[in-house]
């Protein structure tokens, strides 16, 4: 459909108000990303807990009854992990701790002489403390810069753990209040919405959140039965610091092969300290343990817990998260995810539209059927 010039003016000035619009927003969550993370952590477990709220609210009749059992309910599940995990995560730090004279002998003894043999560096020289209390002697103005630096930054360090605790206060109450106003949000939410798009716009945000549950669900148990499957695997080849490092590997398994990248590098390390040296059993049952582990999240866990929910590729999930961080810290990484999984759905929609659209097919009396062509002498 052709538009007269005053109509391509409009509809172009109305794109670029929308575009204003919407660099206008990202703008500002890029200024208030530290304040906005205990909302959206607050608005992820509202909506996660939503659900659950309903079916108890057609039960009990009422809402105000199923937001406080779901609200104690999840205070418990918090309550019990932390039960179970900070005695055994405390315990795990203070064999590191133990460990550390273990780790600077291997370090000194065999890592250091090893890398200076295959790379020709004499890196042994620099940790030799007649030379390191001359360097600093040498460069003490430097040192006292860097110090006041370290203890300015320990300041602020402060300030910011203040925050943090602030921001961890709030989750709870602020999940109660969304896990109170969920429907009353949506149906705000709704009303503004233009009534020729509401169809589209809700047939997209029940994609939208089926993809999202689905995902973030299923991906949350395939974290956690990754970490249980590598804190036990570590622990039961021997390996002292099995179970820390098989928590912190499944806890980043989110992201594709990092979590066991991750693992894997850590589990090596941890076993050439261990042993000072080369401890082929322990080095086999890491391999092992790790092998078992891919093999069960690619062969059962995924494809029956999450299957083919968010449609991403790893790399775009890989990309999703680091954008996420670099834009906006702790924030974008934890809305990395939710926010490509919806923007997959538009993406889905938008080439739907365009293979539907006259610039993909052309008008019906432009297309020349090319095989008459071919059949001519």
């Amino acid at each position: 459909m052709n538009l007269s010039p005053e109509a391509e003016i409009a509809q172009f000035l109305r794109r670029l108000k929308w575009g204003a619009l919407c660099a206008v927003v990202f703008w500002v969550v890029w200024l208030l990303a530290p304040v906005l993370t205990p909302f959206v952590l607050a608005l992820l477990l509202g909506w996660a807990g939503d659900p659950l709220v309903d079916r108890l609210e057609r039960a009990t009749r009422s809402r105000n009854i199923a937001v406080a059992l779901v609200f104690v309910l999840m205070l418990l599940l918090v309550a019990l992990a932390l039960m179970l995990l900070v005695p055994m995560i405390e315990r795990q730090i203070m064999t590191l701790i133990e460990a550390l004279p273990q780790i600077r002998d291997w370090a000194i003894g065999i890592a250091i002489p090893w890398v200076e043999q295959k790379t020709g560096l004499a890196l042994m020289g620099w940790l030799d403390p007649a030379r390191l209390i001359e360097l600093v002697r040498a460069h003490w103005q430097q040192a006292g810069g860097a110090a006041k630096t370290f203890f300015g930054y320990v300041s602020r360090s402060g300030f910011a753990m203040v925050a943090w605790v602030i921001n961890i206060a709030l989750v709870p109450l602020l999940t109660f209040y969304f896990l109170r106003d969920w429907d009353k949000l949506v149906e705000r939410v709704a009303a503004v919405i233009p009534r020729k798009y509401i169809g589209t716009v809700s047939a997209l945000a029940q994609e939208s959140n089926d993809v999202l549950g689905a995902f973030i669900r299923g991906q949350f148990l395939v974290m956690l039965a990754l970490g249980v499957v590598y804190a036990a695997g570590l622990s039961l080849i021997g390996l002292k610091l099995g179970l820390l490092i098989g928590i912190v590997a499944g806890l980043i398994s989110f992201i594709p092969y990092l979590g066991a990248t991750t693992g894997i590098v850590l589990a090596v390390l941890a076993a050439l300290v261990q042993a000072q040296g080369f401890d082929l059993k322990l080095l086999i049952g890491v391999a092992v343990v790790f092998t078992v582990g891919q093999l069960l999240e690619s062969y059962v866990l995924t494809p029956r817990i999450v299957g083919d929910k968010i449609g991403l590729h790893p790399v775009a999930v890989i990309f999703a998260v680091m954008a996420g961080g670099q834009l906006f810290g702790f924030l974008g990484m934890l809305l990395a995810l939710p926010v490509a999984a919806v923007a997959n759905v538009l993406f889905r929609y938008a080439h739907d539209r365009y293979t539907n659209s006259e610039l993909y097919g052309g008008e019906p009396g432009l297309i020349v059927d090319a095989s008459k062509d071919l059949d001519r002498p």
